[in-house]
């Protein structure tokens, strides 16, 4: 068959990505966890045969840029026929953190290997020290239940060996196990679909050209960046242990449409959660620079061809195997992403907006019988044409928040207050985003953890613009207010109240006062 041309290879590409939203909405639809079908806390990709992303919907991009990243060296492991489904969450070997679970699915035409589907979706608890599994825990062994790519079916039929260990520890089994079954159908579907897109057009010559196209666009948004080399430094607040701050300095040297992405000089792997395994990393760094590229730029993996990482070993962005990392996917890939805006925002200033809010701002309750997990919006960066927007979710995370009217009809919690955090935001020409605040009524005891960061360092400006306000952690019991540190994780009492005020984001721009004009 002749190569198609551009045209057919661009149907074909929104062809597969459709696949994606149908496989998404498998999951949302199926799924039992409010964290799942209501946040939407999931992410679901395509990839040919030799494990490289063909197409993703527009998901988590912490999710996808790790899968990006690693599925080649998980696909080769295994000897693959139809009807397997092979389930992992180990960081140092695919995944991103212990909660984050991928299940993943061979689609074959007969005897051909055609490609994979993926589903990655973030569990509510996976058996760790504390409920929810993102506590304050020195080691991966305690965050929960490791799960090295295994068999869950094997042609067909059922391993339940694989995953016996997981299912015994984790908290509310019948939640996880119906999770997991919908991220199943969800790679389900994308077999169907994509087997009957093969019916219509030989699909692996299709993938060829839409790399070939994919790469094109990756070295012309690299290129565009005027050559040099650009150096930013921000910082991480602490470990919840004590310690820190730990520095992620990152050095970019642009030389036409190659891109070196240098983290020499990032402090050393920590104690706490904060540690990244590299695809954590690789995810953070992928994510700025598909964010210069076209909206319509194809999805896969030949877009971030000409980025080069170089990440020292044993660092807090590329740490040994076994370290706590729960944070590490939450809170330090969002100051990765701020650093290598900082540094382009040198090269490009027009492009790039000032800081959003820096954290995720994770609030997990729990006990032995339910685990409520959420991540808080807040302000997003202003830019050289508009205001930052006010509570909105930014940068490594893309989920929505859980509605008041769930979370009461399924957890002992009730909502006091929830609204913008007015003139949190960064002054400038154009303001920051406001964050928001949240108060939780605990209606029986519990365990409270929490995740978070920017509550000593503020969200930077650009260009003269000002900065976003930290945020605040506090709880009040009987009257009397106790404020809460950035990294929490002890149990609460009946009758507690939580309220978490999150960070505004940084201003644009020099602001010019009424009276001088």
């Amino acid at each position: 068959m002749n190569q198609p041309d551009t045209i057919a290879v661009s149907l074909f590409s929104h062809r597969v990505a459709a696949i994606c939203d149908e496989m998404g909405a498998t999951l949302k639809y199926c799924a039992l966890s409010p964290n799942i079908k209501d946040r939407e806390d999931y992410s679901c990709a395509m990839f040919d045969p030799e494990g490289k992303l063909i197409a993703q919907a527009a998901h988590i991009p912490i999710h996808l840029g790790s899968m990006t990243w690693c599925m080649r060296d998980v696909v080769t492991q295994f000897d693959w026929s139809d009807g397997d489904y092979v389930v992992f969450n180990d960081p140092f070997l695919g995944g991103t953190h212990l909660p984050d679970i991928t299940v993943v699915a061979p689609i074959f035409s007969g005897v051909q290997l055609l490609g994979f589907s993926a589903s990655r979706a973030h569990h509510a608890d996976v058996g760790g020290k504390s409920p929810g599994s993102m506590g304050l825990e020195q080691c991966l062994a305690d965050e929960g239940v490791v799960i090295h790519p295994v068999y869950w079916f094997k042609s067909g039929q059922l391993q339940p060996e694989g995953l016996a260990e997981f299912f015994q520890k984790a908290r509310n089994q019948a939640e996880r196990n119906g999770d997991l079954e919908a991220q199943r159908a969800a790679c389900h579907v994308g077999q169907i679909r994509l087997l009957a897109l093969h019916q219509q057009m030989p699909v692996d010559t299709y993938f060829q050209a839409l790399f070939s196209i994919s790469e094109k666009y990756g070295r012309s948004c690299i290129q565009a960046i005027p050559d040099g080399r650009y150096v930013f430094k921000d910082e991480l607040e602490d470990d919840g242990l004590g310690h820190g701050p730990f520095d992620i300095r990152v050095t970019l040297h642009v030389m036409n449409d190659v891109v070196d992405v240098d983290f020499s000089g990032t402090s050393s792997a920590c104690l706490g959660p904060l540690n990244c395994p590299l695809s954590v990393t690789a995810a953070a760094v992928f994510y700025v620079f598909r964010c210069l590229m076209p909206e319509h730029t194809p999805q896969t993996a030949a877009i971030f061809s000409p980025i080069r990482l170089s990440v020292p070993e044993h660092s807090l962005l590329n740490a040994p195997k076994g370290c706590a990392v729960a944070a590490g996917n939450v809170e330090t890939s969002q100051r990765i992403v701020d650093v290598v805006l900082g540094a382009l925002a040198q090269a490009i200033p027009d492009r790039i907006p000032a800081a959003s809010q820096g954290t995720m701002n994770n609030v997990l309750f729990g006990c032995d019988d339910w685990v409520y997990y959420e991540t808080l919006a807040g302000g997003a960066g202003a830019h050289a044409q508009d205001d930052g927007l006010s509570a909105c979710h930014s940068h490594m995370t893309n989920t929505k928040n859980t509605s008041i009217e769930v979370l009461e009809m399924h957890y002992p919690l009730r909502i006091l207050r929830y609204e913008i955090r007015r003139g949190s935001g960064g002054k400038g020409q154009f303001k920051g985003g406001d964050g928001l605040v949240r108060t939780w009524l605990l209606l029986e005891d519990c365990h409270l953890s929490l995740l978070s960061e920017r509550r000593k360092h503020t969200p930077y400006g650009l260009s003269q613009g000002g900065e976003g306000k930290v945020g605040k952690n506090q709880f009040t019991r009987k009257g009397k207010v106790y404020v809460l540190a950035a990294k929490f994780s002890e149990p609460l009492q009946a009758g507690d109240h939580v309220c978490i005020e999150t960070p505004g984001g940084g201003g644009f721009g020099l602001s010019v006062s009424p009276d001088i004009i």
